[in-house]
């Protein structure tokens, strides 16, 4: 098998694991559930007028767009012409892994730590979440760092950098954590849990709000 092949093979499978993973998560966990609190928040804000324009473009337009970008490193290896397959690649599809662990575990300890009504308003502090707050986003954020180290076989590719930049400043910065961290950052128990876990990136980052 050609080395081209084997890298565009790689990220298609890695790639759809990944978004059949996703989809089995968010369609077991939302359906027939209350509308995302995220989403509500933003109609109130929006108001009554405009606002089926603004979900349009804000919601649907701006994340098409976005998949563009955060697909960058997919674009640039289904159609890049070179046949070589460098150690990187190989340290991509380890990165990929470490992430999709870290989101998948992160995910499922959540799933069955609410499906505990001993549990209702506890906050989860034990296993991946002892050593990150947010385990799922850490995970989505260095899942996608792989596949742009899996696609960087020739110098062009090096664009596709915008990918794994854009995803990441997301989550940290808008989408993701911020909001998140919003919802819980005024009680105690969290304050406490903020003091002793890192953020977002295990072992490297400064605990604390």
């Amino acid at each position: 098998m050609p080395d081209k092949t084997l890298t565009s093979m790689i990220i298609l499978v890695l790639v759809a694991i990944w978004g059949i993973r996703l989809f089995l998560h968010l369609a077991k966990r939302n359906i027939g559930k209350p509308e995302d609190f995220r989403y509500v928040n933003m109609r109130k804000r929006w108001g009554k007028h405009f606002a089926r324009l603004k979900a349009y473009l804000n919601v649907f337009v701006l994340q098409g767009v976005l998949l563009l970008v955060v697909s960058m490193p997919i674009l640039f290896t289904m159609t890049s012409s070179a046949t070589n397959f460098y150690w990187w690649n190989s340290m991509g599809v380890i990165v990929w892994f470490i992430g999709f662990g870290f989101e998948t575990i992160g995910d499922y300890e959540l799933t069955q730590f609410k499906k505990d009504h001993r549990n209702q308003g506890k906050l989860l502090t034990t296993g991946v979440w002892s050593v990150t707050r947010n385990p799922n986003y850490f995970g989505e954020a260095f899942s996608w760092w792989g596949i742009f180290l899996i696609s960087l076989n020739e110098l062009r590719n090096l664009w596709g950098i915008i990918g794994p930049i854009t995803i990441t400043l997301l989550l940290l910065f808008v989408s993701g954590v911020p909001l998140l961290e919003k919802k819980y950052k005024n009680r105690p128990d969290f304050i406490d849990y903020a003091s002793k876990t890192l953020k977002v990136v295990p072992f490297i980052e400064k605990k604390g709000l």
